[in-house]
């Protein structure tokens, strides 16, 4: 029988990923580059930035069957889904330790993707397609999306990583994800806002303001100015590309409970609007705001079980409520124009 072997570093079939390093045999994944990460002085983020959220092999193949190997460092795991033709196929759920995925494909050739767990750190080895003739770049999304925020972007509840609601934007629309959703961890670091700068992307969305929220990270004196230098450095490296704000969804107990900031989620949700007001004021036509609480509001607060994140059917309504609005803004680029760093 025949058998392909697809190491992370095989270009083009690995995806979302901003960087691959080699660890005892096997491949860890990195959503911040490695190289930086010691500038964040963040152990959280670093741990998050491990965590393999929006990362997938995506390969046209007649294999018959594929392998492969995750090395899972968490106790809690998300499950690694295989996606084939556009339909989920099967999700494997994963414990800590090492284990063996092993799944027998349909016949013929199709379009084949293995999404690593949203969350929980996972090392892998090679991605194993067996029966194959065949083992093809897929031509993808031309349309690069990045997108930034919190555990609401990272979805540790979705029923599974491609069912995250960036996943399911992405494999709606046809784009090419980068997914920098990092749980708990959304502060307007310098190391996530270059990063952001230098991934291609043709649009750039930004999800923030409830972790700045839940650790009073900035106040009422700085929130407003540390929102438009994160969009201004991103801006810098991107100057042709829209850029979406999106501020925080509802979160019914917070909205008018002050933090240790003295901000309520309602100040935070004003502050990050008033800096994006301020940029389009300054000239930014290309940056634009979606209010949170039109994407998840008062109503749906159904879908919040703890108050907070949305459930997995709360992040299925978000991404069919986002998903035609980033369409919108996405519409106003033309796609392979925008600067290409990385």
């Amino acid at each position: 029988m025949t058998a392909i072997r697809l190491d992370p570093d095989v270009p083009g079939i690995w995806r979302g990923c901003l960087a691959w390093t080699p660890v005892g045999g096997a491949w860890q994944p990195w959503r911040l580059p490695p190289d930086r990460i010691h500038t964040a002085h963040a152990p959280d983020l670093v741990a998050r930035a491990r965590m393999a959220a929006g990362v997938r092999a995506a390969v046209r193949t007649d294999a018959t069957a594929l392998e492969l190997r995750v090395i899972a460092l968490d106790d809690e795991m998300a499950p690694v889904d295989v996606v084939v033709d556009g339909a989920l196929w099967r999700r494997e759920p994963l414990a800590a330790g090492t284990s063996t995925i092993r799944v027998t494909l349909p016949p013929g050739t199709k379009v084949v993707e293995v999404w690593l767990p949203q969350y929980g750190e996972a090392q892998i080895g090679p991605l194993v397609l067996h029966g194959a003739a065949t083992a093809d770049v897929t031509g993808g999304g031309d349309f690069r999306w990045v997108t930034y925020g919190s555990s609401i972007t990272q979805c540790r509840t979705a029923s599974g990583p491609s069912e995250t609601w960036p996943a399911l934007v992405a494999r709606r629309l046809g784009w090419e994800l980068t997914c920098l959703g990092f749980s708990g961890e959304c502060h307007l670091d310098p190391v996530a806002a270059r990063a952001i700068a230098a991934t291609r992307a043709d649009l750039i969305s930004l999800c923030l303001g409830i972790n700045v929220y839940g650790r009073g990270s900035f106040g009422p004196r700085t929130l407003a100015g540390q929102v438009s230098g994160f969009i201004e450095t991103v801006r810098d490296a991107h100057p042709g590309v829209p850029i979406v704000v999106i501020s925080p969804i509802t979160s019914p107990s917070r909205e008018r409970l002050p933090n240790a900031a003295t901000m309520t989620l309602e100040d935070v949700r004003g502050a990050v609007g008033d800096a994006v007001a301020a940029l389009r004021h300054g000239g930014e036509a290309r940056l634009h705001l979606v209010d949170g609480p039109s994407v998840l509001g008062p109503k749906d607060a159904h879908l919040l079980p703890d108050g907070l994140h949305p459930n997995a059917d709360g992040y299925r309504l978000m991404a069919e409520r986002l998903a035609p609005r980033l369409a919108h803004h996405g519409r106003a680029t033309d796609v392979g124009s925008t600067q290409r760093l990385r």
